[in-house]
């Protein structure tokens, strides 16, 4: 166990926390990015990135790696560590790690995004790595030439179906309502894939199988009809829970468990920052989180002029 001092503090090492550390540490502050698995957040686990300015295509991973190289060019430190908690120390914040290091600073900025939702039904759990799945790219290379479902209805499951389409001999989109919520033109890719398709007003009530999935139990909200699917494996894209509670005292959050923040992405406790998908906002997206992340390095910077002045 070790008390370590630094200006800024970021965690999680998504797209806002690498943004955030290649600012902070441009100030010529002493900066640390925490970050439980490799740097990258969502993105490392995205297939095609094509809606970030400057890349017309490119790879979620090279992305990452691209981000992370550019921060820790500017001398920002990483560190593989789960963080447990985030206190307030009179003007310092500390940020205790399960390895049972203590970091002290005087901001934290959080970038912890979230976690996947769930479907909660009979055999999610017991089948979790056996034909459950909520990462195309991690999992889809394992299901070459089976049917394979999602469940969604949003940019990801649209896009992530899509990706699976590579792999699988069939895909299979399931949704509670009768129409998507992605964007058209993510829409409109998916309609012409010859290897979509799509069922409407439906939920998963089980998913069945033996040593792996075989199969799920389907129910039309429409009709009341039960039916079973034969698949090979299941996706599902149903947004997630933000990770949020890191903070003692808890921080300010809306109805659905987001940190809310003002326009200096400062949340309910000075010198803690939010950015990217944990904050309460409209949007999420990459860009979401580097312009979010910006705005809250540069505020932590000077809030730590105003701390030492």
């Amino acid at each position: 166990m070790a008390e370590k001092n630094y200006d800024i503090i970021i965690v999680g090492g998504g797209p806002g926390g690498l943004t955030a550390g290649l600012y902070g540490a441009r100030a010529n502050r002493k900066t640390v990015l925490i970050e439980k698995y490799m740097p990258g957040g969502q993105i490392a686990n995205t297939h095609e990135v094509e809606d970030y300015p400057g890349f017309e295509l490119i790879s979620g991973p090279e992305l990452a790696m691209k981000m992370t190289e550019h921060a820790k060019k500017f001398g920002m430190e990483i560190v593989s560590d789960e963080v447990l908690e985030v206190k307030v120390d009179g003007h310092d914040r500390l940020v205790v790690c399960a390895s049972g290091d203590i970091y002290r600073g005087k901001a934290v900025i959080l970038s912890t995004g979230g976690s996947p939702n769930k479907l909660e039904v009979p055999g999610e759990f017991k089948f979790s790595g056996k034909g459950v799945s909520y990462c195309a790219i991690c999992d889809g290379a394992f299901f070459k030439n089976e049917v394979i479902a999602v469940v969604g209805g949003g940019d990801a499951a649209v896009e992530e179906g899509m990706f699976l389409t590579k792999f699988g001999s069939k895909v299979i989109l399931i949704h509670r309502r009768e129409e998507l919520r992605a964007a058209k033109i993510i829409q409109e890719r998916a309609f012409k894939n010859p290897k979509m398709e799509f069922i409407w007003n439906t939920v998963v009530e089980s998913i069945n199988g033996d040593d792996k999935v075989r199969s799920l139990t389907l129910k039309n909200l429409k009709t009341g009809e039960v039916s079973d699917l034969e698949v090979g494996a299941i996706f599902v894209f149903i947004g997630f829970i933000p990770n949020s509670n890191l903070t003692k005292p808890a921080l300010k959050k809306d109805p659905g468990g987001y940190i809310i923040t003002n326009d200096r992405m400062e949340t309910s406790i000075s010198g803690i920052y939010a950015c990217g998908d944990v904050r309460s906002q409209l949007v999420r997206q990459i860009t979401n989180a580097v312009g979010d992340a910006t705005t809250a390095a540069v505020a932590a910077e000077k809030y730590i002029e105003e701390l030492e002045s």
